[in-house]
C-alpha cells in the first residue's frame, strides 16, 4: 500500500485538526507536521499525547516531522546546543511514531564561509549518529533553501557521514527553484534517489522572484521521471505532496489524485 503524505506548514489558516480533517477525508494516509506543532521549546512543554491521539482517532500516521535545525554551525557552542536539541527531537519523533525526520542542512552566514558548509552540517550529523542509529531514526536532509539545494554537494555531504540513517528528503521543485536548468534538474533526481528517504512532491514554474507554485502536472518539473527515478531504486516510503499555489484545497487534492494515477495505475 501506498503511502500518501500531506504537509501541515502550508495549510496555515486551518487549525492541526482541521487539517487532520481534511487529510482524511481526502484520502492521505500521512501527514508532515513541524516539531513546532508539537514542542514549545522556550518552556519545554509538549503536547505529544494529544497529537498523537489526533493522528490516532483518523487513522493517520506521522510521516515526518520537520526537525527546523541549523547545522550550518562552527562554534563548539553552537553545535553542542543543535545536536542537544536534535537529541530531543529525535525523542518527540519516536513518541509520535515516525522514524523520518526531514533534517535542514541550515542558513548562510558570514562566520561560516560557503567552502565549509559540509564541513560544518558533516560535523553535526556525525554529532546525531550516536543516538540516531540506536533509535533508528532517518535524518533526511531537505534540497532546501540555498546550503544543500545541489545534489552534489548533499552527496558529498552523505558520504562524509556514512550513515545509512542519514540521507535526502527529495523536494522536486527546489532544485529548480534555486535556478538550476531542468536538464540539471532531472540529473539531480538520478543522482539523489539512492539517498531519498523522504519526498516533498512539488510542481512550479520559474526560479526565486519568478517562482509560481502550481499543483502537480501543471508546472514544467517533470514529475514522472523523479517517480521513475525513485521507483527503480525500490523507494518505499512517503509520497508527500506540496503546494505552493492560491488554493490549497484545491491543489493537494488536485496532487494526490495525480499521484494516486500514476503509482496506482501503473500496475
Amino acid at each position: 500500500m501506498y503511502k500518501y503524505g500531506l504537509i501541515y506548514y502550508n495549510f496555515g489558516n486551518l487549525s492541526l485538526e482541521q487539517f487532520l480533517d481534511y487529510a482524511k477525508e481526502h484520502g492521505f494516509t500521512h501527514v508532515e507536521l513541524s516539531v513546532r506543532d508539537v514542542w514549545n521549546e522556550k518552556d519545554g512543554t509538549t503536547r505529544i499525547d494529544t497529537v498523537r491521539s489526533a493522528l490516532e482517532s483518523r487513522g493517520l500516521k506521522l510521516g515526518a516531522l520537520g526537525a527546523l535545525n541549523d547545522f550550518v554551525v562552527l562554534d563548539p557552542e553552537a553545535v553542542e546546543f543543535q545536536v542537544n536539541r536534535m537529541r530531543r527531537v529525535v525523542e518527540i519523533a519516536k513518541e509520535l511514531g515516525t522514524d523520518v525526520l526531514r533534517t535542514e542542512g541550515g542558513r548562510p552566514k558570514e562566520e561560516v564561509p560557503q567552502e565549509k558548509w559540509v564541513d560544518a552540517m558533516a560535523n553535526c550529523l556525525k554529532r546525531c549518529l550516536e543516538f540516531v542509529e540506536p533509535a533508528q531514526v532517518h535524518l533526511a536532509v531537505d534540497n532546501h533553501g540555498v546550503v544543500t539545494n545541489d545534489a552534489n554537494l548533499q552527496i558529498e555531504l552523505f558520504q562524509r557521514v556514512g550513515s545509512p540513517y542519514v540521507g535526502a528528503s527529495l523536494d522536486t521543485m527546489n532544485y529548480r527553484w534555486m535556478g538550476h536548468d531542468l536538464e540539471t534538474v532531472r540529473s539531480f533526481y538520478k543522482m539523489i534517489a539512492p539517498y531519498t528517504r523522504y519526498t516533498h512532491f512539488k510542481d512550479g514554474r520559474g526560479s526565486r522572484s519568478e517562482y509560481r507554485g502550481l499543483a502537480l502536472g501543471e508546472g514544467e518539473i517533470d514529475l514522472d521521471y523523479a517517480l521513475q527515478c525513485l521507483r527503480e531504486v525500490g523507494y518505499q516510503g512517503v509520497w508527500a505532496v506540496e503546494y505552493e499555489g492560491s488554493d490549497p484545497l484545491k491543489g493537494y487534492a488536485q496532487g494526490l489524485a495525480w499521484l494516486k494515477a500514476r503509482l496506482e495505475g501503473a500496475h
